[in-house]
Order: C-alpha cells, then structure tokens, then sequence
C-alpha cells in the first residue's frame, strides 16, 4: 500500500527545514542531554531497593492486568500515592502512567465548558493538548508577564461572572530552564479568585529541601489548587501525579479519561516510584551535589563570556540560544564528536530563531567535564 501523499510531503518538507526527528543512537558520551538530573535512573542502589520491595510484599506480577478501576489497583499504588501527598504536603495525590497523560486528563476534564483558561505561551505541549480537548476557552500569556495575565483576567471577570478562571504555569520551563515568581502568581491569583495550576516536571529533586520542587521551598502549596508532579526527570523512572484536594481526586478518577481508560502501571513500575522518593530523602548529597553544579556552570559561562547566549536559569536546564536549525545542529555535533552528549533543540519544537543547545546537568556531572564543554562551546561559537 503507497504511503499517503499528503504525509510524504510533510516528511520532505521537514527535511528541507533541516528539522526531520530522528530517534538517536546509545552512546557513551558524557551525559547533558538527559532529565536524570540526579542520577536515579541508572542508580543500582534503588534497582536493587526496588527488586526487594516487590520481593517483601509478595509483588510478582508483571502487569497491572487492568485499569485502576477493574482489576489494576494493587495496593502498592495505595501506599505510594499516600507517601507522595504527605512528601508534598498535600491532601491527596493520584497516580497517572505518564506526566502527558496527568496534563491531558486534567485540562481536558476540570475546565468546564464556560471556564477560562489562561496559560504561559511557553507551556509544555502536554499542557497544550489537553487544552485543546478541553469545552472550555483558552488564551495564553506572555511568557512570564504578570501585567499580561491580569489584563487577562480582568478582561474575563468582567464579562462573564460565572466562569471559574484557570491560571496555568510551570514552575521550571522545559526548555528555557527559568521559573516564575510563584509567590506573587499566587499573590494574583488569590486577589482575582482564580485557580492556580502548576506543572513541577522539571522541580521534583531540583528545588526544595528535599527536592519537593519550587511551590514548597516557597511553602505555598497550601495556595494552588493543583500541582503536576512527573517521575522521568529527578526521580529516574516513570509516571505522574495529582497534587490537591480530595474532591479534585475524586473527581478526576471519575472524568479523566486518561486515568479511567487505560491500564495501570505494572507494581514494579509503582515501587521504583515510591523507592525513588524515598531516595530523595536518604540521598541529600545528590541534590547538594546537583546544585553545587548548576551553581559552577552558571559561574563558568559567566567567565567565558557565555552568559549573553543563555536563558537566565538556576535550574537544571541551561539553554543557550543559537538561532537556525542547521547552525545550532551543527554545533550539536561538533560537541559530540568530543565526547559531550549535548541536543539541539530545534525549530518547530521551539519558534524559529528560537533554536538553542539545550544543557541538562546532574549530581554526577563533575566540574572538569562543565569546564570543557563550555570552553568548547565558546570556541565554536566565538
């Protein structure tokens, strides 16, 4: 059968863009590409609390064998969720298999048909799609501008007094690694009785005493009516979930359709959830050592001379903006080829211009291997 048309087209024309997804190789080089920020996914130290868990409460099961609402909802899924809520100093949280399918089945079900929903133009797509699905209206922000988002607001409270407003954000940009000013979006959000959402993919094991994220370091998680926790990036395995209140789980496990039609995560893949967080507790020097190294490469780039091509970030994410798909890739490269993982993120997945080489650091980057990566940079680029 003779593939479509129409979709070869759009094949060729990513080509010609210089911008066609290709899925990488493995490879040995050092690690900046990665959301492991703190090393969890490869420690063998949890692999191995994992496997004994299982071992310990008779876990051995390959599969959930249903959804959560069948037959999927062993009880491991019960003691992770209640170690999660308490971690984050929330009423409940509601495990989904995915940070996409948590983002999707809540924007696509909560926001209701005259419901307003305001979000950062740099949202995640996850965000995205599940807006799209949603019966509510939408309109997004500039990145960041309060003033913007008031405007907003106002605008909507005024025309219509029975819309709930939904002010959506994250609390660190996937791709420019910067944080809003979470204390004063409360702050706008309480004056305007809007309701607060925010994404902590990126914050989990980053941000927090023990890496709770940035909502409590600011201790306001008391403030937001729900949060988005993900476990591929600082906790190393998989999977997500719901911070808030008990109503907002019960109703989410009644309308999500991305939590109610699917099958559950397999106990193995819930027990590295509940042992990765009970890593962020008894593994303090992997945060110590990830912040120590964020702190060193901000100040390298600073003394390279580097600092004007970067977001400002003090997270994990450092991106430095190199517009044109073919020149950053080929930058791309050239790092590569001297043994440093480093992506080019390219245009559609950011706007045109906005290009970069995307820099992801972790507790087990050293500083000799920041220093290189950053004086080759300079030199490719200089």
């Amino acid at each position: 059968m003779n593939f479509p048309i129409q979709l070869q087209d759009k094949l060729e024309y990513r080509e010609q863009k210089n911008a066609l997804r290709k899925l990488p190789f493995a490879n040995n080089q050092t690690d900046f590409s990665s959301n492991d920020y703190l090393g969890f996914a490869k420690s063998e130290v949890i692999f191995d609390k994992t496997h004994q868990l299982l071992i310990d409460t008779n876990h051995k099961t390959n599969g959930a064998t249903g959804s959560r609402l069948i037959s999927g909802n062993h009880r491991l899924y019960e003691e992770t969720e209640c170690f999660i809520s308490q971690f984050h100093q929330s009423k409940t949280a509601l495990i989904f298999n995915s940070g996409y399918d948590a983002n999707v089945g809540f924007f696509s079900s909560v926001p209701q048909r005259n419901d307003v929903i305001l979000y950062d133009e740099l949202c995640h797509a996850s965000i995205r799609d599940g807006i799209v699905m949603s019966n509510a209206k939408s309109y997004k922000f500039n990145h960041n501008d309060f003033e913007d988002l008031e405007r907003l607001i106002v605008n909507f409270n005024g025309n219509s007094k029975n819309s709930i407003v939904y002010i959506v954000t994250e609390s660190v940009f996937s791709m420019d690694g910067d944080t809003p000013r979470v204390e004063e979006l409360c702050q706008l959000s309480e004056k305007h009785n809007s309701y607060l959402v925010i994404d902590e993919a990126h914050a989990l094991g980053v941000f927090g005493e023990n890496g709770q994220g940035l909502v409590q370091e600011f201790q306001l998680q008391d403030r937001i009516f729900a949060r988005i926790v993900t476990f591929g990036k600082g906790l190393g395995c998989h999977g997500a979930a719901i911070l808030g209140s008990q109503e907002l789980k019960n109703y989410l496990v009644n309308f999500a359709r991305s939590f109610i039609y699917t099958t559950g995560l397999s106990p193995h893949s819930v027990a590295a959830i509940l042992v990765g967080y009970q890593g962020l507790k008894s593994e303090k020097d992997a945060i110590s050592k990830l912040r120590n190294n964020i702190n060193f490469f901000n100040q390298k780039k600073q003394m390279l001379g580097l600092k004007p091509l970067f977001v400002r970030s003090k997270s994990a994410i450092q991106s430095a903006i190199i517009p044109g798909n073919e020149k950053v890739k080929t930058i791309a490269n050239q790092l590569q080829e001297k043994g440093f993982d480093v992506k080019a993120i390219l245009s559609p997945t950011v706007p045109e211009g906005q290009e970069r080489l995307r820099f992801c650091l972790h507790s087990y980057n050293n500083q000799e291997e920041i220093t290189e990566v950053l004086r080759l940079l300079s030199t490719f680029v200089f």
